[in-house]
């Protein structure tokens, strides 16, 4: 259930995987059945891995991911981190011990894989996970935290054992893998509930919640769920989280939004129905997280394009439940100043549901295509999608010189729409995965 292709890879590893990338299985086979084959080939390293919490979801993961890092790290652990997709560079997926995992150790690992495979019928994805657990099982550490490619149910991650389940927000989203409606793609999602362990998730929809429910019922997991076994609500300027356990008085989170804050509680409260011994200053590292294109500011080679007192935001959010996100934020946040819009989007998203909150919002909009931007929409297709209220920018970098030559006012700037430009955005403004 994984597309056959994720994005352009480069170096040595990207030569590797643009091989590998030609082994795609012609047959369709919703199944893991290849995966299992290549790690049983491998020795079965998703069998050795640290503690593991596995998180799947809609909207949120990665946000959630790196809430679960910044407290375990806080806490002094050794937390190794997969996530997907990256932005820039491969490695950004496979994060060891704090580091991600530099160029030669990807590439060589990459290699043996290939070697092990034997030219047998594979996906890019599958062996990128197939890597994640190759990496996490030979470095022992105290955490990991692995993120669902797509779905849940035949993800290739859906062959470990972990620790706990958390399942981030489930709205419409990749309907031609998932199904058309939210209890085809909850029941998905819901895959990863494994025997015993314990669920954690937010208050879903009810369609949604009954399909949690009903699969954790019938694994006999414990289901914790917000607004049930926890709360989280801002006082002023900290967050006061309750559960079963006790009341925590916490900073806010480092990423903006008040939908972070119920990433943040999910992070917590996955951590609290583990049996891990998490000390008590660590769960101050929400307050440390880091995610890049997520109401992200640029402050780098971007802002030669725009006036001094102009700010440019970046986020990646691309479905409908992002754009109704996005728009709860503009409206109590960004009222102050008038809010520019450049849109770049992926040629099989509902543009539609993702713009419409957002347009009337903002003054402008520009519709954009980067030359490097992966399987992007079409300027037209935007406009279309706009309802008319879009206008050609042709890429970021026009868009912004045609705000600076036309906005008389102090503005704001906010590119979204799509992962795939949003690492476009950073490759130009000379941002550097850490």
């Amino acid at each position: 259930m994984n597309s056959p292709v994720l994005t352009e890879f480069t170096g040595r590893s990207g030569q590797i995987l643009e091989r590998l990338n030609k082994l795609y299985p012609s047959l369709i086979d919703l199944s893991l059945n290849r995966l299992k084959r290549l790690l049983n080939d491998l020795g079965n390293p998703e069998r050795h891995l640290p503690p593991t919490i596995h998180v799947a979801g809609t909207n949120g993961k990665g946000s959630t991911c790196s809430f679960l890092r910044a407290i375990g790290e806080k806490a002094g652990w050794n937390v190794h981190v997969s996530t997907s997709p990256h932005l820039i560079n491969v490695t950004e997926r496979f994060r060891i011990s704090g580091h991600l995992v530099d160029e030669a150790e990807l590439s060589d690992t990459l290699s043996y894989i290939e070697k092990v495979n034997n030219q047998q019928p594979i996906t890019v994805f599958e062996v990128l996970t197939a890597t994640t657990f190759c990496l996490f099982a030979k470095y022992p550490a105290d955490l990991a935290i692995i993120e669902v490619g797509l779905g849940g149910r035949f993800d290739a991650t859906n062959v470990i054992y972990p620790i706990a389940s958390t399942i981030t927000s489930i709205s419409m989203d990749h309907e031609a893998f998932l199904g058309n409606s939210l209890v085809k793609i909850a029941r998905e999602k819901s895959g990863i509930i494994k025997k015993s362990i314990p669920v954690i998730t937010y208050n879903q929809s009810p369609e949604v919640l009954n399909i949690l429910q009903e699969e954790a019922q019938a694994k006999n997991a414990p289901l914790f769920i917000q607004g049930k076994n926890w709360t989280i609500e801002r006082q002023g300027d900290y967050l006061v989280y309750n559960d079963s356990k006790g009341t925590l008085q916490l900073p806010l989170p480092s990423l903006m939004g008040f939908h972070q804050v119920n990433n943040a509680s999910l992070a917590i409260a996955t951590l609290r129905a583990t049996q891990l011994a998490v000390p008590e200053y660590a769960w101050q590292g929400i307050a440390e997280a880091q995610w890049p294109a997520r109401l992200q500011r640029l402050q780098g080679t971007l802002t030669k394009y725009i006036t001094s007192e102009t700010e440019l935001w970046l986020d990646g959010g691309h479905n409908a439940d992002a754009g109704q996100i996005l728009a709860r934020f503009i409206k109590s946040k960004w009222q102050d100043r008038p809010l520019h819009l450049i849109v770049g989007m992926k040629n099989n998203k509902d543009s539609n549901a993702f713009l419409a909150p957002l347009i009337p919002l903002c003054t402008s909009i520009q519709a954009v295509v980067e030359p490097d931007q992966h399987m992007a929409m079409s300027i037209d297709n935007i406009i279309q999608a706009s309802k008319n209220h879009a206008i050609s920018g042709g890429t970021i970098k026009n868009a912004l010189i045609h705000l600076q030559q036309t906005e008389k006012k102090t503005y704001r700037v906010l590119i979204c729409g799509s992962l795939y430009l949003a690492g476009s955005v950073l490759r130009q403004d000379g941002w550097k995965p850490v």
